[in-house]
């Protein structure tokens, strides 16, 4: 399969740092590729591929408004991404509530062995 006819999915999109920056610009409002490029030390070509990625995956879209395009997040195809990460929050869950307990039982040592020390001093 050649890299023009290549489909790129959320995961794929999402993959590099540079796509995720431009996901998070075009939160505020529409963007056209100068104004997206003028964030970034990279080219307006090297920007239109990354956009171009981002459409395929159906996180952007574009339209024409005279001469420019402006491009606008399309948080629906997000839900795909947020349906595999909701699996794992089982997970980060887990391991927030193991640590709350070992904090607040830690807290709980150190005000006991305060607690001793002072008897002892009296």
């Amino acid at each position: 399969m050649s890299s023009s006819a290549e489909k790129y999915d959320v995961f794929q999109a999402i993959a590099d740092p540079t796509r995720r920056e431009v996901l998070k610009l075009l939160t505020q409002k529409e963007l056209s590729i100068s104004n997206i490029t003028s964030y970034f030390p990279m080219s307006r070509t090297a920007v239109a591929k990354h956009l171009h990625i981002l459409s395929e995956a159906k996180l952007v879209s574009g339209r024409k408004v005279g001469r420019e395009k402006l491009y606008r997040l399309q948080p629906e195809s997000l839900e795909e991404l947020k349906q595999w990460l909701s699996f794992f929050e089982q997970f980060w869950n887990n391991k927030l509530s193991i640590l709350k307990h070992v904090v607040e039982n830690d807290e709980q040592a150190g005000l006991q062995v305060i607690e001793t020390e002072c008897d002892e001093q009296k």
